[in-house]
């Protein structure tokens, strides 16, 4: 069963002085960090609480009309209560408001979450152009990763 959704969750683009903290919650969650500060993703903090710092990250790195959905780690204390699930239907939302039609991502251990929110596993080989050439996909994210894809 899914938690239900915070009602006040806030979602907000990171900031430079944020990289640190996004770095912090992908390497807690065993998730690449290499393209944090020298990629072209766009990484988005949740909070549930301003006081308690961000619950969640998530990144969305755009090239036409498709995005790569990455990075999404909620803080292990955090987990269980819909943060996940409400993020990614934030960034779902802020991709379709900025024309993006189709979201792609890769993961070793979550296939089941997106599943469960709309995504289909799909071969590697139908990842768009632009997104395959990203280090996420053409060197950080092993090949065994599973790939899955939502329609916008």
């Amino acid at each position: 069963m899914v938690a239900a959704s915070p009602p006040d969750l806030r979602v907000r683009r990171a900031t430079g002085g944020d990289l640190a903290t996004v770095e912090r919650l992908l390497a807690a969650a065993g998730l690449p960090t290499d393209d944090v500060r020298a990629g072209d993703a766009r990484f988005y903090l949740a909070f549930h609480d301003e006081t308690t710092g961000p619950a969640a990250v998530g990144g969305l790195e755009p090239a036409g009309d498709a995005a790569l959905l990455r990075s999404v780690a909620v803080a292990e204390a955090r987990r269980g209560e819909g943060i996940g699930t409400a993020l990614v239907g934030a960034l779902e939302e802020r991709a379709a408001a900025a024309g993006v039609a189709t979201l792609v991502l890769l993961t070793t251990g979550a296939a089941g979450f997106f599943a469960a929110r709309g995504y289909d596993r799909v071969d590697r080989s139908v990842i768009p152009d632009p997104l395959g050439s990203t280090p996420q996909v053409a060197s950080l994210c092993p090949d065994s990763a599973a790939v899955l894809r939502k329609r916008l």
